[in-house]
């Protein structure tokens, strides 16, 4: 097994900057996982790391090695592509099995190999079989294996589960993690979902616009967001956010008028533009609080989520509680100020309490 370390990594395709300046550690046996939107360079980043993409800058590290100019083949790493990238001529074992005949096994050490890759992924009955018999969950079954029978130092996700259908998703997610802990193997995990992120990693990297927003372990960065993009991208649904000011007496008071009460945040003076970001799970339907008309009501069965509008902003509430509201109808939602996050309207950065600065 391996660490990998990013060291001031760049990458542009002529005068387009795609990676400015990335550098992030992942410890051995880590599983980290790279989120954004698209077009931030989460799948070029895992592209460099597996040589398939070379950094126009910076300095990228497997183990001791720097392997800037190394090839792929010889970087001891192994990935998994969104579409499997499976032979369809041949069957599931000898898929498994390319990379060590690649590599000159022999046929004892390779039955070996697969033999072990196929009892940890529950493919035994399905050696013989070829892609094109295989289910989705399958073939990324079958994906995974031949990256086990190499036994890199660092494996590497891109994207594994998105041509998944949404019952499949969350049965794999649990698989992988469940087979990463096993094996103890360095991860590197590219998705565009940050539920799976949430759920799987050790650590999640925020990537945006090529740059890293925030790097740190999944709740951490759902509790204390350093800015409003990542206080936005993390969470389902996102965070609430409210544009209004501070006034004299340090309350926050919307566009629209109405003043909620805050602790007190030193670094803020009346008449400071911010906005109040506040978590759909962290509104209740109250007698005060924020006066709002209800839009849509969308019940799942485990909870009810509510869709209002205070003024010309949406604000969106979950609760575990059947409520009996409808479109239309006139509420109040009731803020839990101390789970609250207040933001600099101009820089996006979030602004810390006393208390947390205490």
């Amino acid at each position: 097994m391996a660490s990998v370390s990013i060291d001031k990594a760049d990458k542009s395709y002529g005068a387009t900057s795609v990676l400015r300046q990335v550098s992030i550690d992942i410890a051995d046996s880590e599983f980290v996982i790279l989120v954004g939107p698209s077009g931030c360079g989460k799948s070029t980043l895992l592209r460099m790391i597996a040589g398939l993409e070379s950094p126009s800058g910076g300095t990228i590290r497997i183990g001791d090695r720097v392997v800037n100019d190394i090839p792929p083949a010889r970087r001891d790493v192994a990935m998994v592509f969104q579409n499997y990238a499976l032979y369809p001529h041949m069957t599931v074992a000898q898929n498994m099995a390319f990379s060590l005949d690649l590599a000159g096994a022999s046929k004892a050490e390779i039955t070996r190999k697969v033999g072990h890759a196929a009892s940890i992924l529950g493919l035994e009955s399905l050696l013989e079989r070829y892609p094109r018999h295989l289910s989705g969950g399958q073939r990324q079954r079958v994906a995974m294996g031949r990256s086990i029978v190499r036994d890199p130092a660092v494996f590497l996700f891109d994207e594994p589960l998105s041509n998944l259908d949404a019952q499949l998703r969350v049965q794999m997610r649990s698989e992988i993690k469940e087979l990463q802990q096993r094996l103890a193997t360095t991860t590197v995990y590219v998705t565009h979902d940050q539920l799976e992120a949430m759920t799987m990693a050790d650590r999640i990297v925020v990537l945006n616009r090529g740059v890293v927003e925030q790097c740190g372990a999944p709740l951490d960065l759902y509790d204390r967001p350093d800015n409003r993009f990542v206080a936005g991208f993390i969470g389902s649904p996102a965070m609430n956010f409210l544009a209004g000011t501070i006034t004299e007496t340090g309350a926050f008071r919307t566009t629209s008028g109405h003043e909620l009460p805050l602790p007190e945040y030193p670094a803020l003076r009346p008449g400071h533009a911010v906005e109040f970001g506040v978590r759909p799970d962290h509104l209740v339907l109250a007698d005060h609080g924020l006066p709002a008309t209800v839009v849509v009501v969308e019940p799942t069965g485990s909870e009810t989520q509510i869709v209002a509008r205070h003024g010309k902003q949406d604000i969106v509430c979950v609760t575990r509680e059947r409520v009996p509201v409808r479109a239309g109808q006139a509420i109040r939602l009731a803020v839990d100020n101390n789970r609250a996050h207040l933001f600099d309207a101009t820089s996006g950065k979030r602004v810390a309490s006393a208390k947390e600065l205490a």
